[in-house]
């Protein structure tokens, strides 16, 4: 297992990687680490090394990335390894030739960060001042912001909470990479028990930005909102309230309140079959969730409300090119009782905020994700 630690400084990442090594039985080194082994070796590299961190000068991007695919081929690390600090740039991830398999990001405040410097040392380094360390935090964020996007898209990148206690945070680390400890030995872990995870919130809220979230997980997405939507665009009516409202009757004299999760039924299983968690985008009535516990006995169902301020959702209905007209008080009550809406969003077993920026509200989605699937 080839496991990479990213974290501003003081985010715990020695810490947490020592804590790996012993669990997982693999070494853990800093790039600070392989550079000082290679500037004792008596070797023309091992000279340049030890003359450019004597001047104080950064190893460049192309022989920092030789150097640590070299140092990584040895027969010491041929089973893994838990290497922090590094890469450090969009460069660095690219040409790294070592098949990471899995990036851990410490996230910490920068405030915290701040703290945890300015009291750990009884005297700071004259590289440490207040302003420096702002500095060094700036250009951490400018040089790895792309590095995490680029893991993201390798689906290599698992985020971690470093508030947490020490022993959370390694327990959590373990769990992502399929590990847990039982009787102080690491074992194998794999989720066993299937889940769904049914989206509901008022018109505006985010339902179709966590379903997207979620998408990108590799997560199948169930959409009940669909069922109407594609059958207004198939027959070309105009997506306006009174249609919508016209229609969901309909549907539901015909099928039930519990209408969208049998018409979804079989689309459910099939996604069940092959995954674990799969995802509903568009749950309304409170017979809907009923179907579901009644149907999947075996499947754990968790209902994930998502709240936004009226103003913001109706901002942001406002903006939208497809279904643009489908905001406002007439629409958000018809939700609320004419589809049942109400009980579901009451009984969310979680109940997050969309007020405030994407990073925040993906943050909280992961979070969920994480409570269902280590459940």
């Amino acid at each position: 297992m080839k496991i990479v630690l990213i974290g501003i400084q003081a985010a715990g990442k020695s810490t947490q990687g020592n804590l790996l090594s012993k669990s997982l039985h693999i070494p853990y080194l800093s790039t600070g680490h392989i550079f000082r082994i290679i500037a004792k070796e008596k070797t023309a590299l091992g000279r340049y090394i030890k003359e450019t961190i004597n001047a104080g000068i950064l190893i460049p991007d192309k022989k920092t990335i030789s150097i640590v695919n070299n140092y990584l081929s040895r027969p010491g690390y041929k089973l893994g390894y838990i290497l922090d600090g590094f890469p450090r740039t969009i460069e660095q991830a690219k040409q790294f030739k070592n098949n990471v398999d899995n990036v851990i990001y410490l996230k910490i405040p920068e405030k915290e960060a701040l703290w945890r410097i300015c009291h750990r040392n009884d005297k700071l380094r004259e590289d440490e001042t207040l302003p420096a360390l702002k500095k060094r935090i700036e250009l951490f964020h400018k040089f790895i912001d792309p590095v995490l996007k680029f893991y993201e898209r390798q689906k290599k990148l698992t985020i971690i909470d470093g508030m947490q206690s020490i022993k959370d945070i390694h327990k959590e680390i373990l769990m992502s990479l399929g590990k847990q400890v039982v009787k102080n030995q690491v074992k194998s872990w794999k989720k066993k028990q299937k889940s769904i995870i049914a989206i509901v919130g008022l018109p505006g809220s985010g339902k179709t930005e966590a379903a997207g979230y979620y998408r990108k997980k590799d997560l199948p997405i169930i959409s009940f909102s669909n069922i109407i939507n594609d059958y207004i665009d198939k027959n070309k009516l105009e997506h306006i309230e009174t249609v919508h409202k016209k229609l969901r009757k309909e549907f539901r004299d015909k099928y039930g309140k519990e209408a969208m999760a049998y018409l979804s039924k079989e689309k459910i299983i099939k996604a069940l079959k092959d995954n674990i968690v799969v995802v509903i985008e568009g749950m309304r009535s409170w017979e809907e969730y009923l179907f579901l516990k009644e149907h999947f006995k075996s499947v754990k169902t968790y209902i994930l409300g998502i709240y936004a301020r009226k103003e913001i959702r109706h901002k942001r209905s406002a903006k939208r090119k497809y279904r643009k007209g489908l905001y406002g008080e007439t629409r958000d009550i018809n939700e609320l009782i004419g589809t049942h809406m109400g009980p579901t969003i009451s009984y969310s077993d979680f109940l997050i905020k969309n007020n405030y920026s994407l990073e925040d509200f993906n943050n909280e989605l992961e979070t969920v994700y994480r409570s269902v699937y280590y459940s």
